[in-house]
């Protein structure tokens, strides 16, 4: 994805370098259509500088930070050693982050997406959570509830979901159910006492895999699951809603699973 505007001085940019001059060095910007800048030589890099090619190659990306716009000469004056490593290395990451992301839109709607469309998509991944890649990534560890508050549509927020599930590679997911709970004899209490331990695991769950059972609300009990990975953590979610369930029916009662909470009482 490129933006169609222009960038904001301070901002840094991701640039190539397409010509280089005497004077200086021209720089096509990777984030914006149609956007060209200039880093005289004095802002290429620090001290005395005999010959520009010393310093950056033709073809070469480079990270810059924006001095000036004139918009009305179409002029974006750029600097090139205002950049620390820092700041270059986490620019470089946040631009290949972004490329990433813009491969999971064609991959989630298709080749064919309109530019409208995909803006659309875009600006509310943008808006929502800073990046497209960042929209990904919570899409992939939270799954729909990511995307709740957004304008999206049901079908665009599943795609999203989908993909990133499939692509996005996240150091956790998190996932939620609910287990009800209930045994009508008299020692019903301690029956789910039961088989909540069950749906713990009792102590035998691996390692890679964080568990967590807490009460709701009469019969309802939280089912949280935090795993490396998506299918990990479904897997260990509907394991543990098994296992309560299968626990209260040996002792007379009865476990219904379901993936929201009931909101009937509330």
């Amino acid at each position: 994805m490129k933006f169609s505007g222009w960038p904001d001085p301070g901002e840094l940019v991701v640039g190539r370098v397409d010509e280089i001059e005497d004077f200086g060095v021209f720089v096509d910007l990777q984030e914006y259509d149609d956007k060209r800048g200039l880093a005289h030589i004095s802002e290429v890099a620090s001290g005395w500088i005999k010959n520009v090619r010393d310093h950056v190659n033709e073809g070469q990306t480079v990270v810059a930070k924006v001095l000036d716009i004139d918009q009305d000469a179409q002029q974006i004056d750029l600097s090139i050693k205002d950049v620390n490593d820092h700041q270059r290395k986490e620019k470089i990451q946040e631009w290949k982050n972004e490329q990433k992301a813009d491969n999971w839109m064609t991959i989630a709607f298709g080749e064919d997406i309109d530019d409208d469309t995909y803006g659309t998509i875009a600006e509310e991944l943008l808006s929502g959570f800073g990046s497209m890649y960042d929209g990904f990534e919570q899409a992939a560890i939270h799954g729909t509830e990511a995307l709740e508050d957004s304008d999206l549509d049901d079908e665009d927020i599943d795609a999203i979901v989908q993909t990133a599930r499939e692509n996005v590679s996240v150091p956790y997911v998190k996932v939620t159910g609910y287990v009800d709970l209930t045994c009508p004899d008299s020692d019903g209490v301690d029956a789910v006492k039961e088989a909540l331990q069950a749906a713990e695991g009792n102590g035998e769950v691996s390692e890679e895999i964080d568990l967590d059972v807490t009460y709701v609300g009469a019969p309802e009990y939280r089912l949280e699951v935090q795993a490396p990975d998506y299918k990990t953590a479904e897997t260990a979610l509907e394991d543990s809603a098994d296992r309560a369930s299968e626990a209260i029916a040996d002792l007379g009662g009865t476990g219904h699973f379901h993936r929201e909470r009931n909101t009937d009482e509330e």
